[in-house]
C-alpha cells in the first residue's frame, strides 16, 4: 500500500481477522476484555499515593487523564471500525506515517507489555508468597508465568475465558465497593456515619496542596488507563470485529466514569485524604470502614486477580503485536506460523522467554538492570497515544468526502484530535519537569530513538510496500487470499 494513498485502505478486507487467526472470541469475551483493560492493580494499590499527593483534587486529575484516554480511544476506534486489524495502531501508523513508524511503534508496544509481564509476575508472586511463605517467591512467579503461557498457547478462546472471569471478579468487586460506598455516604450503612462534605473540603480544602499537585497527579494516574486499546487488537479474532470495536470504544466513557472516578470519589468522600491508611491501601481502608472482616485478604485476592488478568492480556497483546509485525516482514517470518487452534505459538513463547528473563532480573538485580528496563518503557504509553492521534489526523484527512461513510467518527474533527495531541505533548513536557519521571522519560526517548533509527534505516529508500511473507511461514491458502489485499 502506498503511504500517500487517498483513502484509508486495509491490509485485509474490512471485518476480517489476520490470516489464519482464530475467530473464537465471543461478544462477552470482548466486553470483559474492554473492561479489564482499564481496571488494573494500579487502581486498587497505586491510587493511594496519588490521593496523598493531590488530596480530593485527585478527582480532577483522574477526569483530565480519563478525557485524554477517551479521545484517544475514539480516534483509534474510528480507524479500527473502518479496518479492524490485529496490528491495530501499528498498521495504521504504517499507512499514515510510513513503514518506519509502524515498525517502531509496534516493537515499542510489544516491549512495553513484555516488561509488564516481569512486573506483574513478581507482584503476583509476592501476594501468593504471603499466603504460602514456605515456597520461594521466585517459584510462584515461575508458576504464574507458566500457567498464563499455557492458557495463551492453548487457544484464543481459553485466553478469552480466563480474561472473562478475571474481569468479572474485578467488576463485581468494584460494583460492590460502589454500592456500599453510596449507602455509607447517604447514611444508610449501619455503624457508619454519613460524612457529608467534611472530608472533601474540611482537610485543607478540595485542593490542599495546590493546583501544581493536581497537575503532577495527572502524570501519576494517566498511565493506569493504558490497556484500553487491547480491545481493538482482540477484536480481530472475533466473528464481528467492527461491532466489537464500536461497543468497546463507546463504553470507554462510562467505564472510566464509573470504575475510576466513581470509586476514587467514594474513597476521598468517606475518608480524610491525608489518613495514613489511605496512602497504604485506600480500598482496604474503606472496606474496613464498612466493617467487612478480612478486608486485607479480600483485597489481596482482588489484586491478585488483577495481576493475573494483566499477565494474561499482556502476554496476549505482546504476542499479537509480534505476530502482526512478522506478517509485515518486521519480525522473524517463522513467527507467522499458526497452530491448528489458530494461535501464533512462536510469538507467545518469544514474549514468555523475555518475560522469564525480566522476572529473573528482578530477583538478581532489582535496583539496577531491572529498574533500567522498566524505565525504558515508562513513556511508551504516551508515544503510542501520540502515534494514534497523528495517524487518525492524517488518515481522516486523506479520506476527504469519503469520511461521511465512516461508521464511527471522531468527535469535532480535527479540533479534538489537536486537543488530544496537545495534551499528550503537555504530559511529555510534564515528565521532563517532574523529577520522579524525568529519568524514565529520558530512557524511554533513548530506546524510542534507537528503534526509530532502525526503522528509518530499514526503509531508508522510502519503500512502503508490504514485505511478502514466505508462503511456508503461514497457512498457504489464507496467505494467498490475503496477499492481493496486502498489495493494494
Amino acid at each position: 500500500m502506498r503511504s500517500d494513498a487517498p483513502t484509508q485502505p486495509s491490509a485485509q478486507p474490512a471485518g476480517a481477522a489476520s490470516p489464519g487467526l482464530s475467530k473464537s472470541l465471543k461478544p462477552r469475551h470482548l466486553s470483559m476484555i474492554a473492561i479489564a483493560g482499564v481496571i488494573g492493580a494500579g487502581l486498587f494499590v497505586g491510587s493511594g499515593a496519588a490521593i496523598q499527593q493531590a488530596g480530593p483534587g485527585i478527582l480532577v486529575a483522574y477526569a483530565a487523564a480519563g478525557l485524554v484516554v477517551i479521545l484517544v480511544m475514539r480516534m483509534l476506534g474510528e480507524m479500527a471500525a473502518s479496518n479492524p486489524e490485529t496490528g491495530s495502531f501499528s498498521t495504521y501508523a504504517d499507512k499514515a506515517l510510513g513503514r518506519w513508524a509502524g515498525f517502531s511503534i509496534g516493537w515499542l508496544y510489544a516491549w512495553f507489555w513484555i516488561i509488564v509481564l516481569g512486573i506483574e509476575a513478581t507482584a503476583g508472586a509476592a501476594i501468593v508468597h504471603r499466603w504460602v511463605p514456605g515456597v520461594d517467591q521466585w517459584v510462584w512467579a515461575l508458576i504464574l508465568m507458566v500457567l498464563l503461557t499455557l492458557t495463551n498457547v492453548a487457544s484464543v478462546k481459553s485466553f478469552g475465558e480466563f480474561e472473562f472471569w478475571f474481569a468479572s471478579i474485578k467488576v463485581a468487586a468494584i460494583v460492590g465497593f460502589l454500592l456500599f460506598g453510596i449507602a455509607a455516604i447517604l447514611g444508610l450503612l449501619p455503624g457508619v456515619e454519613a460524612p457529608g462534605l467534611a472530608n472533601l473540603t474540611g482537610q485543607g480544602g478540595f485542593f490542599p496542596n495546590g493546583g501544581a499537585a493536581v497537575l503532577a497527579g495527572i502524570l501519576v494516574v494517566v498511565f493506569s488507563f493504558f490497556g484500553a486499546e487491547i480491545a481493538t487488537i482482540a477484536a480481530g479474532e472475533s466473528a464481528n470485529p467492527v461491532s466489537a470495536v464500536k461497543k468497546a470504544v463507546r463504553s470507554t466513557v462510562w467505564r472510566i466514569l464509573v470504575f475510576y472516578i466513581g470509586s476514587i470519589a467514594i474513597v476521598v468522600t468517606l475518608l480524610p485524604w491525608n489518613d495514613a491508611s489511605v496512602a497504604k491501601s485506600p480500598y482496604v481502608a474503606v472496606m474496613e470502614l464498612y466493617g467487612i472482616p478480612g478486608a486485607g485478604v479480600i483485597m489481596d485476592i482482588i489484586v491478585l486477580t488483577s495481576v493475573l488478568s494483566c499477565l494474561n492480556s499482556g502476554l496476549y497483546t505482546a504476542s499479537r503485536m509480534l505476530f502482526s509485525l512478522s506478517t509485515r516482514g518486521d519480525a522473524p517470518r517463522s513467527w507467522t506460523r499458526i497452530s491448528k487452534r489458530g494461535v501464533p505459538v512462536a510469538p507467545v513463547l518469544a514474549s514468555t522467554v523475555v518475560g522469564f528473563i525480566t522476572v529473573g532480573l528482578n530477583y538478581i538485580a532489582p535496583d539496577t538492570v531491572f529498574l533500567f528496563l522498566v524505565n525504558t518503557s515508562g513513556a511508551i504509553a504516551l508515544f503510542v497515544w501520540l502515534v494514534i492521534a497523528a495517524s487518525q489526523l492524517i488518515l481522516r484527512r486523506r479520506l476527504g468526502a469519503e469520511a461521511k461513510n465512516l461508521t464511527l467518527k471522531m468527535w469535532f474533527f480535527p479540533y479534538l484530535t489537536w486537543l488530544a495531541i496537545g495534551s499528550i505533548i503537555a504530559l511529555l513536557i510534564g515528565m521532563v519537569i517532574l523529577e520522579e519521571t524525568r529519568e524514565s522519560l529520558i530512557l524511554s526517548v533513548a530506546l524510542a530513538a534507537v528503534v526509530v533509527a532502525l526503522g528509518v534505516w530499514r526503509y531508508r529508500r522510502g519503500e512502503n510496500a508490504w514485505i511478502k511473507v514466505d508462503a511456508a511461514a503461514a497457512e498457504p491458502e489464507e496467505a494467498r487470499e490475503a496477499e492481493p489485499a496486502l498489495r493494494k
